[in-house]
């Protein structure tokens, strides 16, 4: 409804003033789809080395080797990618990235040896380091400003959903047809997904109003087809401004207190989950269960992580505030690992403390993006997250040096999950201070007019 609307709105805020369209919903449902890919990469990480040192006679220091450069492009690819959306748009980026880790994946199905192996892995995940920050930032430009939270966490569960069809893929494909096979289809299924982006996937607002404001008619009229357009106005007026450079702006004197926050969440959100994933299965042999109950133990995690993240999405961000979900997920996280520790040498008890903590530690991480998504102007929305991301891939490499130097020193796995709820205790202290900013924020902004109130939920 526009009824009462002003005489003339910019595009954004015909998009944010119109309910959710059946294009949007479009939208936000490929967005899943994409991050798909990069769920679908954890099972080359997880099932694929370990059968080229056995089929290849591969040595583990070369291997460690190909992991960390795969771990740096991929960063490298989302320190790259964000500026560039911002200046010249999250669409073609985000083709560019499926296309090239789509490519680079399936091409690895052809190797025989591990250096051209290496090479397209490197390749593929400079593509994928593109994808997750560029595809959020598209479907937060696209969502109305009462949904936008919500509609970036559920893409988000895209990951998470990927990480369990990769799972199952591996464990149909290998056995009967080699892991080469599984390389193609993680590959070759990414690609597929390409042909309805470029169809039906507009670019940004903020681009094409920037950039191409032929284009930006067709795109809103695509978006909202019952709507009335002609208050919009689609033509930039005023003098040219020369803008500031992305990455200047987060990092600038309004913004960089909010920014090194997000990025100490995200190095501790993706950390602690990279331990857990990692480890668990270890820890839990010790304890005296056997490797088919820590295999258990890992997938109830994982589904545990998909059930929260989609009761975080349809739920929880709909009706609380999302810093105060994002800080209640890491404070339940807390409680999860003092129970587990409890009761870690015994099954049913494990189990329901690696389910509480799936449905806490992989939400709090689709909570993250979805603070991430609205913490920056939509002109600077993908460099904000990108770096966000970037910064946050290297608290798994972190959590890696750190959880094997603790397994090596024998550490049970009660000590370890102990030992984790401290990271997560300086989360909700980083979350709790995002949130007072954002309020004293809220406070000096108060006495101008809104046009546009939002929810508790969606407040930035």
């Amino acid at each position: 409804m526009t009824t009462g609307a002003p005489a003339q709105l910019s595009p954004q805020e015909f998009v944010d003033r119109n309910p959710m369209s059946r294009r949007q919903w479009l939208i936000v449902v490929l967005g899943l789809l994409m991050m798909i890919a990069e769920g679908l990469d954890a099972a080359v990480v997880a099932f694929v080395y370990p059968r080229i040192v056995d089929d290849w006679g591969t040595d583990l220091d070369t291997v460690t080797v190909t992991v960390t450069l795969s771990v740096l492009a991929m960063i490298a690819g989302g320190v790259l990618a964000g500026p560039l959306a911002d200046r010249y748009g999250r669409k073609g980026v985000t083709v560019t990235g499926i296309a090239v880790f789509g490519l680079g994946t399936a091409g690895m199905a052809l190797t025989h040896s591990i250096a051209p192996f290496a090479a397209l892995r490197t390749a593929a995940c400079l593509g994928l380091g593109a994808v997750l920050p560029t595809v959020m930032a598209l479907v937060a430009d696209w969502t109305p400003v009462r949904r936008r939270v919500q509609m970036v966490a559920l893409a988000f569960t895209g990951v998470t959903a990927g990480t369990a069809v990769g799972g199952g893929l591996a464990s149909a494909l290998i056995p009967a047809h080699g892991w080469p096979t599984l390389l193609a289809v993680c590959g070759l299924a990414p690609l597929l997904l390409l042909p309805p982006v470029l169809l039906l996937v507009p670019e940004s607002v903020g681009v094409l109003a920037a950039r191409r404001p032929a284009e930006l008619r067709r795109a809103l009229a695509a978006v909202a087809p019952d709507q009335d357009l002609t208050h919009v106005v689609l033509e930039q007026t005023g003098p040219g401004r020369r803008r500031r450079p992305a990455i200047r702006v987060i990092l600038s004197r309004d913004f960089a207190p909010t920014t090194l926050l997000l990025w100490l969440c995200f190095f501790v959100g993706q950390g602690v989950v990279f331990v857990i994933l990692s480890y668990l299965p270890l820890l839990v042999e010790r304890e005296g269960l056997t490797g088919s109950q820590a295999a258990v133990a890992v997938a109830v995690f994982g589904w545990g992580g998909l059930v929260g993240q989609l009761a975080v999405s349809f739920y929880a961000l709909k009706h609380f505030d999302r810093f105060r979900v994002l800080a209640g997920l890491w404070a339940l996280s807390v409680l999860g690992f003092a129970a587990a520790a409890l009761w870690a040498s015994q099954f049913v008890p494990l189990l329901a403390g690696a389910f509480a903590l799936g449905l806490c530690l992989p939400s709090a991480n689709a909570a993250l993006q979805a603070n991430a998504a609205v913490a920056y102007p939509p002109a600077v929305r993908a460099t904000g997250m990108s770096w966000a991301n970037s910064v946050g891939k290297l608290g798994p490499v972190a959590g890696g040096l750190l959880g094997g130097l603790m397994v090596g020193a024998g550490w049970t796995l009660p000590t370890v999950l102990l030992t984790l709820a401290v990271p997560v205790g300086l989360g909700i202290l980083a979350t709790l201070t995002l949130h007072a900013r954002n309020r004293e924020d809220g406070a000096r902004a108060r006495p101008g007019p809104r046009p546009l109130p939002t929810p508790a939920a969606e407040r930035t």
